[in-house]
């Protein structure tokens, strides 16, 4: 798959996220049969926020991970980016939504200074931007050296005896409840598309490493169709 998307692809994305945005939450529970909580209490950890520490949660849709974040520890100050406006509503809506700092932003262009935050998390976010790279060189460039950037993402199924039950989920299952619930059957043929030709987790590891971030490592979930990334901002580097 190309690292770069075609023209006006943001504004499809932007456009698809924004017609689902009240059902988002409810169908990715269902998708994930609940473990989606599971995975944002990991990406959350795997930040290694400090007390009162700072965190920026980037194409944060709803704010999920930013909420989850500020409840674990209600000394972190929160920044929740993405680009649509209704997701942010919904979350700025929320329980605990005002203890977070809510921004509409492009993923490729933050609004923040280098080096602003202790960590950046990211999820379901890469797959959609136009340049994956430019995505983790501005997720390094606002993180402090020797912070963390944590990418929680979708992963195509492993080549093994349950593929072909992955792909009938995918491919079958998930449009038709995802149509159902939301009254949008292009999302949601849309997400599993998406899941199924993006990058394998070698392949996501090592464009984290080519943008400069160290120890970069990675943990799959869900039969190998999600996984979390890490990697950390060299102590010794500055822009």
């Amino acid at each position: 798959m190309s690292h770069h998307k075609p023209p006006g692809w943001d504004h499809q994305v932007r456009e698809i996220f924004s017609r689902i945005s009240n059902r988002y939450d409810l169908i990715n529970a269902l998708m994930t049969f609940g473990q989606d909580q599971s995975w944002r209490h990991y990406v959350v950890g795997m930040a290694g926020l400090p007390t009162g520490g700072r965190l920026l949660d980037t194409g944060t849709g709803t704010g999920k991970i930013a909420l989850d974040a500020v409840r674990n520890d209600p000394s972190l100050s929160v920044a929740a980016a993405d680009f649509s406006l209704e997701m942010l509503r919904i979350g700025h809506r929320r329980a605990r939504g005002k203890k977070v700092l809510w921004c509409l932003a492009d993923a490729l262009m933050l609004p923040f200074s280098e080096a602003t935050f202790d960590a950046v998390t990211s999820g379901y976010l890469v797959r959609n931007v136009i340049d994956i790279y430019r995505a983790f060189e501005e997720q390094k460039r606002v993180v402090k050296p020797g912070g963390r950037v944590v990418c929680l993402e979708t992963s195509p199924p492993p080549r093994n005896l349950i593929r072909p039950f992955i792909l009938f989920y995918l491919n079958i299952v998930i449009p038709i409840v995802g149509s159902l619930i939301s009254g949008s059957k292009k999302a949601y043929q849309y997400l599993p598309q998406t899941t199924q030709v993006f990058l394998e987790p070698e392949e996501l590891a090592s464009i984290m490493k080519d943008v400069g971030l160290k120890d970069v490592r990675y943990q799959r979930f869900m039969f190998g169709t999600v996984v979390v990334v890490v990697g950390i901002r060299p102590e010794e580097d500055s822009d």
